[in-house]
């Protein structure tokens, strides 16, 4: 069987995760990519072909040339709809289409929850900087289809929006802009694993946030259950967008006891997230993923372990400069608590501070069985290593 694998950049999730399990799965993997030799020199020994993956008649196009296929899968949120495209071109299971564009559009997204009654959330949609008459403050600014806190910002008054948007748009020529209301609250996950007929709530995490105005995710520590309302009140929203198929990674914060959704990734949980899931949870994550796409159903019981603790901490530059020292790869056990540290920089690179993602220096993944051991060691672990920047 014929697996294609949409990809943009090679990641983690990908390297660690889909490819090995489609191995175990027996399938036979062509990577699409409008980036051919850093997939390369990524997986060597895998079916690499050059695609404009962002272009769906492109990518059915060289799917239909090539070999034919058994299952169209991509973990990328940029990709998403081009993947939901291409499967039911060729009649094969996959997201819906407008599923996969509702969440990817942040402003179609809550035209959408609006529409169906279920949340209203006051938005506008920029393509020039300017400071809309009704724009409630605070608000948040950020491209409408942009990911990764790329360019999000909390703005105050009329005059940081036009300042911000201003910034944004020039460094983004083409972008269109979604300026909404700031929804307070802490700021949670929900993992979720659906065939269309049976839907999974494998927990979420409690994500704490660098300082405002900007919004990286610096920690995320494991919910092994939200509250009952909470979970109704985040499906119920992800129902009226389409949302069922798949993996699904969505971002909400409760206040005063509702539920209410930022944003909604359409895919696996990434960062390295989606790897401490699979260990924590202990279930086969990525083979669950890749056989729905294969048309094959969930069991009704994942058998998932419910008694795990974890913790994810993203070490994160704090000025821009040249990465001078830093820890290498680790992997250990300590007081039960397992470890796994990966680097995301290696010394002698310099970087500009983005204020996002792309600050982060590495990824400290830990799993037990108690919380408090496990934020012990963690922060044991991070105190006894530095990362050293020079301008």
């Amino acid at each position: 069987m014929r697996l294609y694998l949409l990809a943009l950049n090679p990641t983690d999730s990908v390297t660690e995760g889909f490819l090995p399990a489609a191995a175990r799965l027996g399938l036979d993997v062509t990577v699409l990519t409008d980036q051919p030799d850093s997939h390369r020199r990524a997986y060597p020994d895998i079916e690499i072909l050059e695609c404009d993956v962002r272009d769906f008649r492109a990518v059915i196009t060289r799917v239909s040339t090539h070999h034919g296929p058994d299952a169209v899968f991509t973990n990328s949120d940029h990709l998403q709809t081009q993947a939901a495209l291409a499967a039911a071109y060729f009649g094969l299971p996959g997201k819906d289409w407008r599923a996969t564009l509702r969440c990817k559009d942040k402003a179609e997204m809550r035209r959408r929850l609006t529409a169906a009654g279920v949340d209203a959330v006051r938005s506008a949609e920029l393509t020039e900087p300017v400071a809309p008459g009704d724009t409630p403050y605070p608000c948040v600014v950020k491209p409408r289809e942009g990911v990764a806190s790329e360019d999000v910002v909390l703005v105050q008054g009329p005059e940081e929006l036009v300042t911000h948007s201003k910034a944004i748009l020039e460094r983004r020529p083409g972008t269109v802009l979604v300026v909404e209301e700031y929804l307070p609250g802490d700021l949670f996950t929900l993992e979720t694993l659906g065939d269309g007929r049976v839907r999974h709530v494998l927990g979420g995490f409690h994500t704490e946030l660098s300082p405002p105005p900007y919004f990286v995710e610096e920690r995320l520590t494991f919910v092994p259950a939200h509250s009952e309302p909470v979970v109704a009140h985040v499906l119920g929203q992800l129902d009226a967008l389409g949302v069922g198929f798949g993996a699904c990674h969505t971002e909400f914060v409760v206040h005063e006891g509702r539920a209410r959704i930022v944003e909604v990734n359409y895919r696996a949980i990434g960062d390295q997230c989606d790897l401490l899931l699979a260990r924590l949870l202990e279930i086969p994550l990525f083979e669950h993923i890749l056989r729905t796409h294969l048309g094959e159903p969930l069991p009704a019981d994942l058998g998932a372990r419910r008694d795990g603790a974890a913790r994810l901490e993203y070490p994160c530059a704090d000025r821009e400069g040249t990465l001078v020292d830093a820890p290498e790869a680790t992997e250990l056990d300590v007081e039960g608590v397992h470890l796994t540290y990966r680097p995301l920089r290696a010394p002698g690179e310099r970087h500009e501070l983005y204020r996002t993602n792309r600050d982060y220096l590495g990824v400290l993944r830990a799993t037990g069985t108690d919380q408090p051991t496990v934020d012990r060691v963690v922060a044991g672990f991070l105190a006894e290593r530095r990362w050293e920047i020079k301008p």
